[in-house]
């Protein structure tokens, strides 16, 4: 039964109707006007626009990609690649060994991620209050901006059974007793279809798309989509306007002449890599090169594995299974730990990352209704031999993140290519494939083991994948230790604010979105409350 036969109420839709304000790459825009101007619509944008508008303040949102709903979530690959993420779901590190898989559409990651929530882990907190003065940020003072958001986007336990593909990784993990817990997800009356990546076309994911953007719209905020943020122009410590430059028809190309939007306060929310660059092509002020620098990006490797009954990992909630055991096991200065879950297996993203090619790869894509996956989600940035990346300019000025990986990383990576294994053996796997351009399929655990021990672990032979991003404008008490202070501010600019992942001085050790919730329902309602000379709002 199609979506249109049942009539799903269209927020994005409705709303238009109401009389949004909202531009689709204006070509002939005078320059604009407002008190706040936000680059960028994922969850830092989102939850700033929400608070910053409740305050009371006129805001103007840019975002780069375009303005998609529900009735455009077709869940189909085919269309969601190329219309909802950066580079088409293919942007790589400068050296093609990373995939990484990045929001390019109103509402960013938030719309096309799999609903998994995490607050962020108390060890990670501490860590940033001893190596970065950050002394605030304790569990116990971020709990009720946490809880906030998670009432908000309704953040809550998901009680539906584990699909197959899930459930897999629960079993394994009890059968070699390790703990595996159930993920929090920020959904309302899901229908458990699997396919959020590709967009929810029920609106059950509670991205920014359907909840704090549509809010701030109604308060009166302006949205230009299809439009890229090119640049700051600075004078005397503080921005004086954003250049905007409209894009032609796939939102690839400038198309259009420039124009500026003048604020009286800037918050740059453009996500890891992009933020950083943004800055970078402004000239924005950088006396201990610290802009760009320890960019992180869980580092994932891949575990596939034929099973001798159909998995379907295509259908129901995609992640709702994990272990921290990898994580907990190991200080978080030592040997890097890795979380394990579970990743939604559809047709072109497992084509385009298992290994193999030819009769190969034709023999396991024949198999794969019966094919199970395996993550395991790298912990980087909390060893001196684990400094992350760096944020470059290439050519035409576009982003490029340089990630160099070495012996500290591909030790991590051996072992979590064992636990996997290991895993899927107990689980009752015919054939496991490590996603490793030398590995095979092996049909023990004796085997598997052997052959992941021998397999050289190098950039492009071993398959990494990303879907989250951090780090390059990391916040610290210090501008010597960080771009951005305890407050998201700027050091050297005093009316840019920092609104987004690019703050995390490390990873966080779980997927990050319910991290950036609630570090900026604090950042963002405190700055509210500043502008406007009234209390913080919240979002609750």
């Amino acid at each position: 039964m199609s979506k249109q036969t049942l009539h799903l109420p269209d927020p994005i839709h409705d709303g238009l109707a109401r009389g949004w304000k909202v531009m689709d790459s204006p070509k002939d825009q005078a320059d604009m006007k407002c008190d706040v101007v936000i680059v960028g619509t994922g969850a830092g944008g989102g939850i700033s626009a929400e608070l910053l508008s409740k305050a009371g303040l006129d805001v103007i949102l840019v975002e780069e990609g375009m303005l998609k709903s529900s009735r455009d979530f077709k869940m189909r690959e085919a269309d969601a690649y190329p219309q909802l993420y950066q580079e088409s779901a293919a942007r790589k590190t400068k050296d093609k060994a990373i995939n990484i898989l990045q929001g390019r559409t109103v509402g960013g990651s938030t719309t096309i991620n799999w609903t998994s929530s995490f607050r962020t882990p108390r060890a990670t907190l501490e860590y940033w209050q001893n190596n970065f003065g950050l002394r605030d940020l304790t569990a116990e003072s971020m709990s009720p901006y946490f809880l906030q958001a998670e009432q908000r986007l309704n953040i809550s336990p998901w009680t539906p059974p584990p699909n197959e593909n899930n459930d897999l990784l629960r079993r394994g993990a009890f059968k070699l007793g390790i703990p595996a817990m159930a993920i929090m997800r920020n959904v309302r009356s899901c229908w458990n279809l699997g396919y959020c990546g590709m967009g929810c076309p029920t609106n059950a994911k509670q991205s920014m798309l359907v909840t704090t953007l549509p809010f701030a719209l109604d308060k009166g905020a302006h949205l230009i989509t299809r439009s890229r943020a090119e640049r700051y122009e600075l004078k005397n410590g503080a921005v004086q306007a954003l250049i905007v430059q409209p894009l032609d028809a796939k939102g690839l190309a400038p198309e259009g002449k420039p124009f500026r939007i003048r604020a009286k306060h800037y918050v740059l929310a453009g996500g890891a890599i992009n933020s950083p660059a943004l800055l970078m092509r402004s000239g924005a002020p950088d006396p201990h090169k610290r802009l760009g620098i320890r960019t992180f990006l869980h580092p994932v490797v891949i575990c596939a594995a034929l099973m001798d009954h159909p998995v379907e990992g295509f259908a129901g909630a995609p992640q709702t299974i994990y272990s921290d055991h990898f994580l907990e096991t190991e200080p978080i200065n030592g040997p890097m730990g890795y979380k394990l879950e579970a990743p939604p297996i559809h047709p072109v993203l497992f084509a385009s990352t298992i290994n193999g090619f030819g009769q190969l790869h034709a023999d396991l894509m024949a198999d794969f209704s019966k094919m199970h996956a395996l993550l395991a989600l790298m912990r980087d940035g909390f060893n001196p031999e684990s400094p992350g990346g760096k944020v470059e300019l290439g050519k035409t000025k576009q982003a490029v993140l340089d990630y160099p990986l070495n012996d500290f990383l591909w030790d991590a990576a051996r072992r979590a290519f064992l636990t996997m294994a290991e895993i899927q053996f107990a689980a009752g796997a015919k054939t496991v494939y490590p996603v490793h351009e030398l590995a095979g399929g092996y049909q023990s655990w004796g085997q598997a083991q052997a052959a992941i021990k021998a397999l050289p672990l190098k950039p492009l032979l071993t398959r990494i994948v990303s879907a989250h991003v951090m780090g390059g404008c990391g916040m610290a008490n210090t501008e010597k230790l960080g771009v951005t202070r305890p407050d998201g501010q700027h050091w050297q600019l005093n009316n840019l604010s920092v609104f987004d992942g690019s703050l995390f001085p490390t990873s966080i050790g779980a997927n990050p979105q319910l991290s950036i919730y609630g570090l900026i329902t604090r950042l963002a309602g405190n700055l509210a409350s500043r502008l406007s000379n009234n209390p913080a709002p919240t979002l609750v």
